[in-house]
């Protein structure tokens, strides 16, 4: 399997969410760019990846996961961007869920790797 590098790849997710969070939290999102999700290499890197079997079900799983939280985030900086602020507030749950689940799917793909 072509390796990825999981704690980067977790490092960087995680960092962008807190900043993503605090910006709204702060009220201060005009100040971080917030379509910088959309410079997300990690499912380009899925999709080279090669897989064993049991690695690439966890692979299409954090693709759609990552798809998922991309899609959320897209939502969110439209609603804010529109003046919604209220209404994208309420999508931050489901983008900590959707972080977490990545974070989670991300652990058992290093754990594929590491079999």
């Amino acid at each position: 399997m072509t390796r990825i590098d999981i704690d980067a790849a977790i490092r960087l997710h995680n960092h962008w969410r807190r900043q993503f969070i605090n910006a709204f939290a702060g009220g201060a999102y005009a100040d971080m760019p917030l379509s910088e999700h959309r410079g997300c290499t990690l499912a380009s890197a899925l999709k080279k990846a090669e897989c064993t079997a049991a690695a690439s079900v966890v692979v299409q799983q954090l693709l759609a996961i990552d798809k998922q939280f991309h899609r959320l985030a897209k939502d969110i900086v439209e609603l804010s961007n529109n003046g919604l602020r209220d209404s994208a507030d309420l999508l931050l749950p489901e983008l900590s869920e959707a972080s977490h689940q990545l974070v989670v799917h991300l652990d058992q793909l290093r754990a594929c790797q590491d079999g």
